[in-house]
């Protein structure tokens, strides 16, 4: 599975029903679940974004699918990174040789 960061920022519906949001990282997962995919973690932050997640997933089109369908509900705006571990970006860097 590939690993994906996910920088998250409510819009103005989605701050103005902030104390769902606990609900919606409940619906988040089960929809990455439905994907086959796993959220790793979710973090509320101070900063830029105001959650951070972490999810893995099959591919690319499968978190785009899950980016789409979650951000349908108007709360949200996303970000996504795909993201490396060490034994991958290894096997980039060998690649490179």
């Amino acid at each position: 599975m590939a690993t994906f960061v996910t920088l998250v920022n409510w819009t103005e519906q989605g701050i103005q029903n902030y104390q769902d949001t606990v609900k919606r990282a409940e619906a988040f997962e089960q929809v990455v679940g439905q994907h086959g995919g796993k959220l790793r973690e979710i973090l509320w932050t101070i900063g830029p974004y105001d959650i951070v997640a972490i999810v893995d997933a099959p591919d690319d089109e499968t978190v785009t699918a899950i980016a789409l369908q979650t951000g349908a509900g108007g709360n949200i705006r996303t970000t996504t990174l795909r993201g490396f571990n060490r034994d991958e970006i290894a096997a980039i860097i060998e690649k490179t040789r």
